[in-house]
């Protein structure tokens, strides 16, 4: 049996625009690898009525209900009351949900104050959801041939327990077991990367490809459905070699976070170490590079050159490289890693300079233009990009950034440097 799926986001500061509904998308996301077809968002503010209408609509109409925000302890925090009402459901009181309340307010040392103790009043019968990463218990229950499943609001705390507590919860409702890999690409675009499958994806039905856009790289996700987790590998394989194939070293990892990762993983793996030198990018690669746990066995360290004085007195960039050919060139650009890995007695180094915007800079170089390179033993190499004037700073950086990791990861790979 197929299943329809309405999102249901309570809470006036996303009517307002105040937060970005951030646990929609993700929920929507996680869902669609499950085979799960998500027919409607809908957000309601904090207001009694408009919520009941809101969950009427959805019970007409979803078999699954999930529900984000509203779950806290201040009076705006309705939605278990409004759901309850919804399905015939009284709330009671959960002793097991409340000492666990009790116990996250000792442990982060503050005083708890009684109304905090309303998160513990849950639907009648429901399956309740441990909140490990916050206060307010989700929960989930079956009423009226609807699954109603609520989660808390925080980001911090609804990415968690959609994984850890809700999707289980919804592989229990499918028949047979759904699996998936998502294949990475970086150096194609998305419509490129579509075109090249899509009279194959239309013809498939298990296993199934859906195509994603992330920031300048490209997903693709292959999701198959059968009795047994065994038998939908059998299935996946073919297609995700297939896909492997197709695309070759534009392809930088299967069912892996990013590009900064992989970069980590290969120069553990090689006991190689890396550094940057910034100067678009702010910073940007280094962040990005810490954010991996474990990079500290291989991250040696960055240096932000944003102006020409910390190019030449701490990279020493040639100060008749940056009079010829000006910050922005591929001349700078290679003097830049060269120079990061001599300071920071890296085996590998990757720099960054260019023209985020939102002007020309003072040498005539329009927004979107673009190096970055790669200093190694073997020699320098430098990319030159073009990304146009259009995407905002932000965009501009992280593209640059994963364009600078794709030199590292090319290298660490063994492949040529690509352009």
């Amino acid at each position: 049996m197929s299943h329809t799926v309405e999102i249901l986001s309570v809470g006036t500061e996303l009517l307002l625009g105040n937060i970005a509904n951030t646990d929609a998308q993700m929920l929507s996301q996680g869902l669609s690898e499950l085979g799960l077809n998500v027919f409607w968002h809908t957000v309601v503010g904090d207001n009694p009525q408009r919520a009941r209408e809101a969950v009427a609509l959805a019970k007409s109409r979803a078999d699954i209900i999930i529900t984000t925000g509203g779950l806290g302890p201040t009076c705006d925090d309705l939605t278990k009351n409004v759901l309850a009402e919804a399905f015939g459901k009284r709330l009671v009181f959960d002793e097991g949900s409340a000492q666990r309340i009790r116990s996250y307010f000792a442990r982060i040392n503050r005083t708890m104050t009684d109304n905090n103790l309303q998160q513990a009043m849950l639907p009648e019968g429901c399956t309740i959801l441990v909140n490990d990463w916050g206060t307010a218990p989700g929960c989930a229950f079956e009423a009226d041939g609807v699954h109603v499943i609520m989660l808390p609001g925080p980001p911090s705390e609804c990415r968690p327990m959609f994984q850890y507590r809700a999707r289980p919860y919804l592989l229990s409702l499918s028949e047979g077991v759904i699996a998936s890999h998502t294949v990475k690409l970086f150096g194609i675009g998305e419509s490129t990367m579509e075109a090249q499958l899509r009279d194959q994806m239309n013809t498939m039905s298990n296993p199934t490809l859906a195509p994603y856009a992330k920031e300048g790289e490209c997903e693709l996700r292959v999701t198959a459905k059968a009795a047994t987790d065994e038998e939908a590998q059998t299935l996946l394989q073919p297609t995700v070699t297939q896909v492997k194939k197709l695309f070759g070293d534009k392809v930088y990892g299967v069912d892996v976070p990013s590009l900064e990762y992989v970069i980590i993983q290969a120069l553990r793996d090689r006991g190689l170490t890396l550094g940057t030198a910034e100067s678009c990018t702010g910073g940007l690669m280094a962040k990005r590079l810490t954010d991996v746990p474990g990079a500290s066995a291989a991250f040696k360290g960055g240096i932000v050159s944003y102006t020409n004085e910390v190019k030449e007195q701490v990279l020493r960039v040639p100060e008749h490289l940056l009079t010829q050919f000006g910050a922005v060139s591929k001349e700078v650009a290679a003097a830049m890693a060269e120079g990061a890995r001599r300071t920071l007695g890296c085996d590998i180094a990757l720099s960054s300079t260019g023209v985020a915007g939102p002007d020309r800079d003072e040498d005539g170089n329009e927004v979107g233009t673009m190096f970055v390179a790669i200093a190694t033993r073997d020699g320098t190499h430098v990319r030159a990009l073009r990304l146009g004037t259009r995407p905002m700073r932000e965009r501009l950086r992280t593209q640059t950034a994963s364009h600078a990791f794709d030199l590292a990861r090319r290298y660490l790979s063994g492949l040529d440097y690509g352009e």
